[in-house]
Parts: C-alpha cells; sequence; structure tokens
C-alpha cells in the first residue's frame, strides 16, 4: 500500500500527516514563528509512531501556498531536501484547497469560499467544490482586495466562507451560509488531497517543488 507524508506550514498552523498501511496519524500545532524548529522533529516523532523509516514513504505532500512567506519557503526547503535525499517524487498542493478540504471534513459543506489574510489589505481567494469526497477548484485562485471577492458565474446553493481572510467579512460582497474565520489548513486535509493527485500520476520531482505565492512582488527587492 501507498505510504505518503505530507506537511503545511503556509500559515500560523504547522502540522504533518502520514498515511501508512491505510491509516492516518497526524500532528497538528498553531505556532506562529516556530515551523523551522519544529517542523522536523515533528515528521521524526510521526514515523516513529507509525513504527516506519523515513525512506518506507513513496512521495512527500506540501502546501504550496498561497501564504505567509517565511511558512511557504520552509516547506518547500523541507521537502527538497527530504525529497532529493530519499530520491521520492513530491505532491505540491494549495493552501487554500487544503482549507476548503478541512472545511469539507470539518463541517460537511460541499462549496467553500477560502479566504486567507494576505496583508496590504488583500486576501488570498479562491473557490471549491466537493466532487466525489475531493474540493476541487472552481474558477482561479487569485489576491486582492475584500470587496473583489467573488463567487463563480451561474453558482446555486449555499456557500461556506473559511480562512482567516473572512476576518473582512464586512468588506467581501459575497452571500455564504456561515463562516470559520480561524479555520487553518491542516495536513491530515492536505494528505486526503494529495492521495487523489497521487492517484492520477501528479506526482512531480524534488526540483518542481516550487512555492506559489500568486504576488508577483513578494520577494522583489526596493529600488
Amino acid at each position: 500500500m501507498t505510504t505518503l507524508l505530507a506537511l503545511d506550514t503556509a500559515t500560523e498552523a504547522c502540522s504533518v500527516a502520514l498515511l501508512h498501511d491505510g491509516e492516518v496519524l497526524s500532528h497538528y500545532e498553531v505556532i506562529p514563528r516556530l515551523h523551522a524548529q519544529r517542523l522536523l522533529p515533528m515528521i521524526q516523532t510521526l514515523t516513529a509512531e507509525a513504527g516506519i523509516a523515513l525512506s518506507a514513504v513513496d512521495a512527500i505532500a506540501f502546501g504550496r501556498g498561497p501564504g505567509a512567506f517565511t511558512g511557504v519557503r520552509i516547506a518547500v526547503g523541507v521537502v527538497q531536501g527530504l525529497a532529493f535525499a530519499l530520491e521520492r517524487p513530491v505532491l505540491p498542493v494549495s493552501t487554500l484547497a487544503t482549507i476548503a478540504q478541512r472545511a469539507y471534513r470539518e463541517h460537511a459543506v460541499e462549496q467553500v469560499a477560502v479566504a486567507i489574510d494576505a496583508r496590504m489589505d488583500e486576501v488570498y481567494w479562491g473557490c471549491y467544490r466537493a466532487s466525489q469526497g475531493e474540493m476541487q477548484l472552481a474558477g482561479l485562485e487569485a489576491v486582492l482586495p475584500p470587496e473583489q471577492a467573488q463567487l463563480p458565474r451561474g453558482v446555486s446553493d449555499e456557500w461556506f466562507g473559511a480562512g482567516t481572510g473572512w476576518c473582512h467579512a464586512a468588506r467581501i460582497p459575497t452571500a455564504v451560509s456561515a463562516t470559520n474565520a480561524s479555520l487553518l489548513p491542516h495536513a491530515e486535509d492536505l494528505l486526503r488531497l494529495a492521495s487523489f493527485a497521487w492517484q492520477r500520476g501528479e506526482a512531480v520531482e524534488a526540483d518542481q517543488a516550487q512555492p506559489v505565492y500568486l504576488r508577483d512582488n513578494v520577494a522583489t527587492p526596493k529600488k
């Protein structure tokens, strides 16, 4: 059976999850600015709990963003290091999709409008619908002012708002049935999405483990 490792450090949360012998183990902590110190120990603890060596992993999934610049870079750096050392492929997964998948798991909602506070008076935005247990993107992911956040055209039924960007709910011109502005990505849900991607053959080589920021000038030095 497939063994997958998943990790996410794109927001205040730091989490890891492991699929082995059909069972899922996970660790999740909200620890702003401590991801770099905690991530590898969390992975080591998880593999020890499963009773396997890291070399037993078939692929490594990670939260590729959008999210905090430093957090996303930590995930990419760790994943590339492990994947190159183990000669394993990687599975990049959207942070927004992971939050939508968590909303699906915890709130039993099938249409989720995800917003992450992107600072600079903007939000990272993406809308997702459930299809056979997998939250799939409807439209495009974007970074934009809250006032420009819109649901896909021609939508119907109720939508659920998830993510820290919903702290700006009064400025988002989108009707949702309910919101959870405290929902952060969890590696357990990232692992679920990665499992679908793995079955479709979407794993890539380690050097293709790249961050997605959406904001083009996030790392551009000031002139």
